[in-house]
């Protein structure tokens, strides 16, 4: 029996893509709207309507939404297909030719279908009892219960520790300042994703949950247990609406580059945010911080580091012992615009921290009070939070004159002084008091029901304010908490991450994490963050690590007060240096994959199976991970080794290790030699990578020669192909002024056949030739677009 079964939902009506039902019972209205072939969504509203009745989520194919927020029933940018309705006396069916739901009038109850060779298959259902809480029989928070599979694998939630395998796992939607936290072990960390994908391995069918909700809750997946209700998982939320998308496959993939277009769009990052950038809490925090940041480049001359860019901690803005945001501290830096404008011209953007809260002491302070741009309490009064250095508030970006005011101070103290780039920190808004409320765009609401807004609206205002100071520059900017469709406007990191080996590891599966759930230009703080500093060995290895993630950054505040520096271990400089020059080497293999993110909405990182889902073991958890479409990372994540056992996925022309060229069958296992200068390593056959050939050092950073490394498949009759994307790296206009080069690698018993074409979109590229090199022990003779050339030499393109 079904004890929800009072709770009957008839259907009122049915417009357009919209079906709207009402319980008489419940006094609540549902809705399921169609918004694509493979796409349906689920929202309740109270009689009183909805609590929070926009979204700043849901931005289908688009760079951005309002600041006030986008109608929460819009259907814009959807495509909303034709769908066919049937009606019983106990259930109705809405289906489109590739998704059903079967809807039961008694608890509202649905049933998911996908078509299976022309046949409907289940994939999903609501708990048989009690699948959501109408009236609190549940408790005061929001909930929805699913069945649960015992051998599903869940996948996603954003930015998690463990396993990259949720399942039997309980999650806390919440964003916290998770200093020093434990790679395997710690829950929440920085981030509020509400989302993840279900893949069931008997049916090899994957599908996607995304709740757009931003209050505190929770998702259990399997980790509670009661008999009366059979096998469940669900969502909680503590305050706002209960409105969910499924999104249906049939692969992950499908499911992760659909979410992510309907999240919004990657941002292009400017092609000099790919390359190392420094960091350290240390030389801010030091009185003579000026002079420590010139001794920076000077290191990186001496030792020849390729470096593109540095981040300005917050000891920059110091008064005392105490950070004040957009202060600029004059004894430690009695020339702020002068060290923007020296380090340009070295060839280095700077990346200033900011905070959204400001100490009681601020000298913003009581001008912020007095307009109430401050977080208040029920009686209006500044509600005061705990931060390091002492109590004082956070800004309230759903103000909009307070949005203008932070915009405002970006420009005039940091863009105005030559910094590039804001790096958003400490942004987890960590308001304790669930009485606290916010403007909410002049319709007053609680904080809690929608904390998790307040990092995405921190960073559009900043992104907004570096927009509109560079017309022709892109906006680059850096965030540390965030949410859903935080990847329309920055990069982010794992936040403060502790040194220890487990943390590559576990950092790894974190990252890929957020890579199934829309975030893909993310890294880790290289070398840890908090706790001891890493032992040579170590560093070395996360170095390997991290120069294969799109965010490249050694940061650190070490307990001993050292710094994680590329030449803090002289005998391992050497190997730093070519792990670098590597990175650099690649850059129009990041720059392409960064494009087809921001175009195409495939990841960069992904795990193994996201490319090999027909291969059983790819499934199981692993530490390897794909870094764009051709390599195959396998990291070292234990001391004490030279040398990496790594499987290679079944791919029928199987692989190469990167570094000696040497064949690998798919579907077996390979050791690999792990030196210190070298990241394990293999490459997909059939793969054209490009790369910068110019010997660059430090002071010839600009040099750049294209060339294309080329791992051929054995035997003949092979086809692939690659597209380089290229521009100036910087314009803002890089979707209309581009040129798009296009590679055909064709291989007979006795020729490699390379046919290049370009296709020019107001971008004229700076070279006619490049170089192409056979990367394997291939002997077969080496055609480029007709012409017969030495593996090694250049061939003409355009």
């Amino acid at each position: 029996m079904n004890i929800q079964a009072t709770y009957r939902f008839e259907l009122k009506e049915k417009e357009g893509s919209l079906l709207s039902f009402y319980s008489t019972a419940a006094k609540m209205k549902a809705y399921v709207c169609v918004l694509e072939q493979s796409m349906f969504r689920v929202l309740f509203e109270k009689e009183e309507g909805l609590e929070v009745p926009q979204t700043w989520s849901i931005a289908p194919g688009c760079d951005d939404v309002p600041v006030e927020g986008r109608q929460r029933l819009s259907t814009e940018g959807f495509t909303c297909p034709p769908f066919t309705t049937k009606e019983y006396d106990g259930h109705i069916e809405i289906a489109t030719n590739e998704l059903k739901a079967v809807i039961h009038k008694e608890g509202f109850r649905l049933i998911w279908f996908q078509k299976q060779q022309g046949e409907w298959v289940e994939f999903a259902s609501d708990r048989m009892t009690q699948a959501y809480n109408f009236n609190g029989e549940l408790g005061k928070s929001l909930k929805h219960y699913l069945k649960r599979d015992i051998s599903e694998h869940y996948y996603g939630l954003g930015e998690r520790t463990g396993e990259l395998n949720r399942h039997h796992g309980r999650f806390r939607n919440l964003t916290i300042d998770a200093m020093g936290y434990d790679a395997q072990y710690s829950d929440p960390l920085y981030k509020h994703i509400p989302f993840y994908i279900t893949h069931n391995p008997k049916t090899s069918y994957s599908y996607g949950l995304f709740y757009d909700n931003l209050a505190p809750g929770y998702i259990d997946l399997g980790k509670e247990l009661d008999n009366y209700h059979s096998l469940y998982r669900y969502f909680e939320a503590e305050a706002g609406d209960l409105d969910y998308y499924i999104i249906g496959g049939p692969t992950v993939r499908d499911v992760v580059q659909t979410y992510t277009w309907l999240t919004g769009n990657t941002m292009m990052p400017p092609k000099w945010s790919i390359g190392y950038s420094g960091s350290t809490m240390s030389y801010t925090d030091a009185s003579n911080a000026q002079e420590q940041l010139y001794q920076f480049i000077d290191d990186c001359e001496e030792h020849d580091i390729l470096c593109d860019s540095f981040q300005l901690s917050s000891g920059y803005t110091s008064i005392g012992d105490k950070r004040y945001v957009f202060h600029w501290n004059k004894d430690k830096f009695p020339d702020a615009k002068k060290l923007a404008a020296d380090f340009r011209e070295k060839g280095l953007r700077l990346a200033a921290n900011i905070k959204p809260a400001f100490l009681a002491g601020h000298p913003a302070y009581e001008e912020l009070e007095e307009n109430n741009y401050f977080i208040t309490d029920t009686q209006g009064e500044t509600e005061l939070a705990q931060f390091w250095d002492g109590g004082g508030a956070y800004l309230d970006f759903t103000n909009k004159q307070a949005f203008n005011w932070w915009k405002t101070q970006v420009t005039k103290q940091l863009l105005e002084y030559g910094i590039s780039s804001t790096w958003n920190d400490n942004n987890e808004y960590e308001i304790w008091n669930e009485q606290a409320q916010v403007n909410g765009f002049d319709q007053p609401l609680p904080f809690q029901t929608i904390r998790g807004l307040f990092p995405l609206l921190m960073m559009k205002a900043s992104f907004e304010a570096q927009e509109s100071f560079t017309k022709e520059e892109r906006p680059f900017l850096i965030s540390r908490s965030g949410g859903p469709g935080m990847q329309r406007y920055v990069q982010t990191w794992t936040g403060d991450n502790r040194t220890e080996w487990k943390t590559i590891r576990f950092n790894t599966k974190t990252g890929l994490g957020l890579s199934l759930s829309g975030i893909y230009n993310y890294g880790h703080d290289v070398g840890g963050f908090a706790g001891p500093k890493p032992d040579q060995e170590l560093f070395i290895r996360w170095v390997q690590n991290g120069i294969f993630h799109p965010r490249f950054t050694i940061h650190s505040w070490n307990e001993d007060q050292t710094v994680n520096e590329p030449w803090m271990y002289p005998e391992a400089t050497p190997a730093i240096r070519a792990l670098i020059q590597l990175r650099s080497m690649l850059t129009p293999y990041w720059y392409t994959a960064f494009y087809k993110a921001s175009t195409d909405h495939e990841p960069i990182m992904k795990p193994t199976f996201f490319d090999f889902e027909e291969d059983s073991r790819t499934w199981e958890e692993n530490d390897e991970f794909l870094a764009g479409p051709a390599f195959l990372v396998a990291s070292v994540v234990e001391p004490g080794v030279n040398e990496r056992r790594v499987y290679a996925p079944k791919t029928k022309g199987g692989w190469f290790d990167f570094y000696r060229g040497t064949a690998v069958a798919g579907g077996t296992e390979v050791t690999l030699p792990a030196p210190d200068h070298e990241t394990p390593l293999l490459v997909k056959a059939g793969s054209i990578i490009p790369i910068n050939q110019a010997e660059r050092t430090f002071k010839r950073k600009d040099e750049d020669e294209r060339g294309f490394l080329l791992f051929p498949e054995e035997g003949a009759h092979h086809h692939s192909t690659y597209t380089l994307y290229e521009d100036d790296g910087l314009a803002r206009n890089w979707k209309e002024k581009h040129a798009l080069v296009h590679l055909d690698m064709i291989t007979t018993a006795d020729t490699i056949s390379i046919n290049v074409t370009v296709d020019h979109h107001g971008y004229v590229l700076p070279y006619k030739e490049a170089i192409f090199t056979i990367a394997t022990r291939d002997k077969r003779t080496l055609i480029v677009n007709g012409n017969t050339i030495e593996s090694g030499q250049r061939g003409v393109i355009c």
